[in-house]
């Protein structure tokens, strides 16, 4: 059974930087897609970035690209580096891993990820 364990949420000011970490804790045996969500209050838990099992495939929402930057250094752990943060990206960041399926399936729906972390929060202050 994979665990996944996020952290290094908090509370920043807009324009500020933050890195989301997330560790695989046990139950990997290889490398798989693994991807960033976020839910904010009263919406849906929408994709943010993934990325491939190799790491050298990424794909990002609209609304962050060019301003998050997802990677990963091994099999277990995967970063989120968030700069210039707007208050809208507050939210709650789940970490999400894709043991099923190759890379590209459909990177960008939760219904694709079967492992799930707890979520970190994420509130940005104007």
């Amino acid at each position: 059974q994979v665990q996944l364990v996020e952290s290094g949420g908090g509370l920043v000011q807009a324009g500020d930087s933050l890195r989301l970490s997330c560790a695989a804790s046990r139950g990997i045996s290889r490398p798989y897609s693994m991807a960033w969500f976020r839910q904010a209050p009263g919406q849906e838990r929408e994709f943010v970035a993934a990325i491939s099992p190799s790491g050298g495939s990424t794909d990002y929402a609209d609304s962050v690209k060019g301003r998050f930057t997802i990677s990963r250094v091994n099999a277990k752990i995967m970063y989120l580096q968030m700069n210039s943060l707007k208050p809208e990206d507050t939210a709650v960041y789940y970490c999400a891993l894709d043991s099923l399926r190759s890379w590209g399936t459909c990177p960008k729906s939760r219904i694709c990820y079967n492992y799930w972390g707890q979520g970190t929060q994420v509130t940005v202050s104007s």
